[in-house]
Formats: structure tokens, C-alpha cells, sequence
């Protein structure tokens, strides 16, 4: 428990919280949860492209998402669908990486970036569009017109609902591995590409968030500066 202590700073574990309680608002939760949902979406589709082509990406309401793409050989479909609970739980760890390292200008590209990649190239569903454009304009106001404080706030509560949403997914695809196999989504399809079955890949999604929050916290990202 010291251990845990030295390395979780109250400011953290406060944005944690905060994040906890967001995204289970009705409507707000849902919208806020996109954020990893499009960061989700947005790993697949970008190992998609080193085998294939993305045809487009839809983000939902529900803070679901959806990234329908070609690919022409087997370990392309394979390395797509692992893509993308891997590459949420990286971007959550790399997020408070940055900010650890006051690197918060870094970390606003980034998000820019997925945003208006998506917004250009990939997402064409209404509610996706919308998405995109009202979090980026609001983000942007928030940014310009905003003081390093509330900038800093709203990156760290960015990273904290990244975090939290990406454990909890990956919790969630681990749960309905088991209970419905066939309807387990990335772990579905890896079943069907490979002999081990859903609740493994299931089971591998939930243990790599954890342990990409394990190494947040040993290397001491989570130990946040006032």
C-alpha cells in the first residue's frame, strides 16, 4: 500500500474519481466516452492501413464505434483486431506520460490529430460528425480562451476519462466473452481468426489495461505536480 501511496498523488486520484462520476451521467457519459472510443477506432484503422484500406468509421450515440476495413491476408485481420483495446490502454498511459513530462502542447497535437483525421478521412455517420466537430470547436474555444489552468484541467481529466474508460471496456469485453462468446466483438473475431477461444482474448484484453495502469503507476505517472 506505500507503494501505492508514494505514486498516486491526491490530484490524481481526484481527476479519477471526477472521471468516474462523468462518464456515467446520462447523455454527458455517453458523450464524453467517445473521446476513447474514437482513440479505439482510431487503432484499428491505423493498423488497417499497413495491410489494407479503412472504408470508414462510425461513432455512436451509445459511445459506441464501429471501423470497416479490407484486408488481404489473415495476419492483417489478426493485428486489426487486436488494434484496438491495445492501442486505447497505450494512449491512456501515454497521455499521463506527457503530462507527467509537461509535454501537455504534445498531447493536444495528438488529440487534434485523431480528431481531424477521422473528421477528414474516416468518420461519415451524422452522429460521428457531430461528435467530432462539437468536441473539437469546444475544445479549441477551451484551449484559446481558457487560462493554463483550465487548459491543464482539461487535459488531465481527458487523460483520467481515457483511463478509466479503457479499463472499463476492456472489463466489459472480458465479461461478454464469457457470457456471449459470439457477441464479444474484437474477441469474436480474433476467436474465429485463431483456435483460442473469446474468453481468452477477452480475458488478454482486461489484463493488458491493467497492466498498462501498472506501469503508469510504477514509473510514477500518476504522481501528479500541483
Amino acid at each position: 500500500m506505500s507503494f501505492v501511496r508514494y505514486n498516486i498523488s491526491a490530484k490524481f486520484f481526484l481527476f479519477l474519481i471526477l472521471a468516474i462520476l462523468l462518464i456515467h451521467v446520462p447523455i454527458l457519459g455517453n458523450y464524453v466516452k467517445v473521446i476513447n472510443t474514437l482513440i479505439h477506432e482510431s487503432g484499428h484503422a491505423l493498423i488497417a492501413l499497413l495491410g489494407g484500406n479503412v472504408e470508414r468509421i462510425s461513432l455512436f450515440m451509445n459511445s459506441e464505434g464501429a471501423t470497416f476495413s479490407n484486408q488481404s491476408t489473415w495476419i492483417g485481420s489478426f493485428f486489426t483486431s487486436l488494434a484496438g483495446y491495445t492501442f486505447a490502454s497505450f494512449m491512456a498511459f501515454l497521455s499521463f506520460l506527457l503530462i507527467r513530462k509537461k509535454k501537455e502542447t504534445l498531447l493536444i497535437d495528438i488529440l487534434l490529430g485523431f480528431i481531424f483525421l477521422n473528421l477528414i478521412f474516416w468518420v461519415r455517420n451524422p452522429y460521428g460528425i457531430f461528435w467530432l466537430c462539437s468536441f473539437a470547436v469546444s475544445f479549441l474555444i477551451l484551449l484559446i480562451k481558457g487560462s493554463q489552468c483550465l487548459r491543464d484541467r482539461l487535459l488531465l481529466l481527458i487523460a483520467a476519462i481515457l483511463l478509466v474508460d479503457s479499463v472499463k471496456s476492456a472489463f466489459e469485453i472480458c465479461y461478454l466473452s464469457v457470457l456471449q462468446p459470439q457477441a464479444a466483438g474484437d474477441a469474436a473475431n480474433l476467436a474465429q481468426l485463431t483456435i483460442i477461444p473469446a474468453p481468452i482474448w477477452g480475458i488478454f484484453f482486461f489484463l493488458q489495461a491493467l497492466l498498462f495502469c501498472f506501469f503508469g503507476l510504477r514509473r510514477g505517472y500518476y504522481k501528479l505536480r500541483d
